[in-house]
């Protein structure tokens, strides 16, 4: 009774129908005639509900904003979301409960097709791309930038910020409360284990594990499942 068993995904293999047009036209109507602090605000006032009308809410405040918002997107209750305007939203997005992910007012934030974002997860997102079909374990966090620490005489919170361009490829999946590094490219496919800290590049379909992250393997290594279980466990 207790042994490890294999059940099918499910958000992964899931088709996603598209949104009524009531809904899009919903929004449309909604950007004409506001303003986006109203809008921002009209977020705010149903950010915190579990039911239908708090879900359609939600999507349809950040489809006004949104550069780009896919069909079927859906924002788990006291999501914060920081200039939204920013936000390039693909098709069957999940955004998991108490999520933060931080655009900034000129930046670049793409999340593409049927990503799923885990619960209490960070995204620096001021010049993010997250490929298709990408998963963020809960907790997990990604890094967009950085204070240059320069000159000596300032507090480093006064210095410049850098901001460098931060890529998790499609198909890759990020383990539950990881770390990734501005300036980080994790390839397609590629697998970081939970509580990892990435610092440099991890290539396509690798496993990457550790503090600071080091490749401990590829996908297409046969392996057990006792073992795979094992070594997710002590990564």
């Amino acid at each position: 009774m207790n042994a490890p068993r294999i059940v099918a995904a499910v958000h992964g293999l899931t088709p996603v129908p598209p949104d009524p047009p009531y809904e899009i036209d919903f929004a449309r109507d909604l950007l004409k005639r506001s303003s986006r602090g109203e809008i921002i605000a009209l977020y705010h006032r149903f950010s915190a509900g579990e039911d239908h009308i708090d879900y359609l809410m939600r999507r349809t405040c950040v489809r006004a904003l949104a550069r780009r918002c896919g069909h079927g997107l859906r924002i788990g209750p006291r999501v914060g979301l920081r200039h939204p305007e920013t936000f390039e939203i693909g098709d069957g997005v999940v955004i998991g409960e108490q999520a933060i992910i931080q655009g900034r007012h000129d930046g670049s934030c793409v999340i593409g097709d049927k990503v799923w974002i885990g619960p209490q997860a960070y995204l620096d997102a001021r010049h993010m791309v997250l490929g298709d079909n990408v998963g963020w374990g809960p907790g997990a966090k990604l890094l967009g930038s950085t204070h240059t620490g320069q000159p000596l005489d300032r507090p480093i919170i006064a210095t410049d910020l850098l901001i460098a361009r931060t890529v998790v490829e499609a198909d890759a999946d990020i383990g539950v409360g990881a770390v990734i590094m501005p300036g980080v490219t994790v390839g397609q496919g590629a697998m970081v284990g939970a509580g990892a800290v990435v610092t440099v590049d991890v290539p396509a379909f690798a496993k990457a594990a550790g503090v600071p992250a080091r490749v401990i393997g590829r996908r297409d290594e046969i392996q057990s499942l006792e073992g795979g279980l094992r070594d997710a466990t002590t990564a």
